[in-house]
């Protein structure tokens, strides 16, 4: 059984990630740290782990603890890999792992002088609900894929909520718009060339709030919009010359919608629905990421990807200053 350890009792940590590690068939919670003891040890009985920490640092050096899921503020993602590496465990952290593309590569050079697993935690990859939508396009099924459309809003105007806070790496493009990009490049196996956008950022909080998106992939275009203060809505088109692929909740499935894909044919007078009901991405992902860290061959989100990635959103970045496009 894969012993994790936990930095931090972080939202995400308490409501999706522990959970799954409880449930998941080969791991089990071993340790949680905080930097208050008191917290580690109440969170710590509520999920059944062994140990509690009053510090990162002594859940790190810790023999009980194969590898750690990092869900700590975004600003500190990076400095807690490293550390965590350095230790000699495996990694799983929240994304986005980085705010640059260029501080990825430091971990990747200590990842492969330590030999661990490093993964950033998209669970996206390990949902069936886009693995479907993967092997539909492969396969022909739309025809020529011409143009993906997505979109990804929630509403926050928390002043206290780390994503409104800059200094954090709060904003709409950290939290939410590494999602479309990940998706479209996982599902079509393609990079995007270029992109152009259209940034609008809050004046007291001085993040991202609202962003619409072109990406140009040679063979198909990508046009997405998020916002942090606008109604929640998620949605991914991929429509092709002979059909359309609609995902209603493709990020958060089960919250804001139901697990289905839908495969629409050229006059849409027809449609294939594939359901996926029950289905829990976050225990799918930890399973996966235990197994390969224990030598499996698993398909996991590598650092090498993380790289393009993120490149994709400094670009985004960029070309919100410039106003016109950037290479990615």
């Amino acid at each position: 059984m894969f012993r994790w350890g936990v930095l931090s009792t972080a939202k995400i940590g308490r409501e999706q990630l522990l959970p799954a590690i409880v449930e998941a068939e080969n791991g089990v919670l071993s340790a949680i740290a905080s930097r208050d003891l008191a917290k580690a040890k109440a969170l710590g009985d509520r999920f059944g782990a062994r140990h509690a920490f009053g510090s990162y640092e002594e859940l790190l050096a810790s023999n009980e603890v194969d590898g750690v899921y990092i869900p700590l503020p975004t600003s500190q993602h990076v400095e807690w890999t490293a550390k965590a590496i350095e230790a000699g465990k495996h990694v799983l952290v929240e994304k986005p792992l980085a705010l640059d593309a260029k501080d990825i590569a430091p971990l990747i050079k200590v990842r492969d002088q330590k030999k661990v697993l490093v993964c950033e935690a998209f669970m996206v990859i390990y949902h069936p609900q886009w693995i479907k939508v993967r092997d539909l396009i492969a396969s022909g099924a739309i025809g020529r894929l011409r143009h993906v459309q997505g979109a990804f809003s929630y509403y926050n105007v928390d002043p206290n909520n780390m994503r409104n806070k800059l200094d954090l790496g709060g904003g709409a493009l950290p939290d939410i718009g590494v999602y479309p990009t990940v998706s479209t490049r996982f599902s079509t196996g393609k990079e995007p060339l270029r992109v152009q956008a259209t940034i609008e950022r809050d004046k007291t909080f001085g993040t991202d709030i609202y962003s619409s998106i072109r990406a140009d992939f040679g063979d198909f275009e990508l046009s997405f919009y998020l916002s942090t203060q606008m109604a929640a809505r998620q949605m991914m088109v991929f429509h092709g010359e002979k059909g359309f692929i609609e995902l209603f909740s493709p990020f958060n499935a089960g919250l804001y919608d139901h697990h289905r894909v839908e495969l629409h044919n050229q006059n849409h007078t027809e449609a294939q629905v594939f359901r996926f009901p029950g289905t829990q991405q976050y225990r799918l992902e930890v399973e996966t990421f235990a197994r390969a860290a224990l030598g499996g061959k698993e398909r996991v989100f590598t650092l090498e990807e993380s790289v393009l990635n993120q490149k994709v959103i400094d670009a985004i970045f960029r070309a919100g200053d410039t106003g016109g496009w950037e290479t990615v």
